[in-house]
């Protein structure tokens, strides 16, 4: 079985750019506090890496 990542969006997106707002909609992040469970892929992982001071996320086995 594949792992996966548990991702939850723990800042606000007033002031943050569009294309940093585009990540978070493309991960699945709707509202702050709101948390998705996405399989550890490579896109996963840059998307995470393109805005790390907005997630926090933790690996699933």
């Amino acid at each position: 079985m594949s792992k996966t990542l548990r991702i939850t969006l723990v800042r606000s997106l007033i002031g943050i750019t569009e294309k940093h707002r585009a990540t978070v909609r493309g991960l699945g992040l709707r509202r702050t506090g709101h948390s998705v469970e996405l399989r550890d892929t490579p896109e996963v992982r840059g998307m995470i890496q393109k805005i790390p001071y907005l997630l926090r996320w933790e690996e699933q086995s």
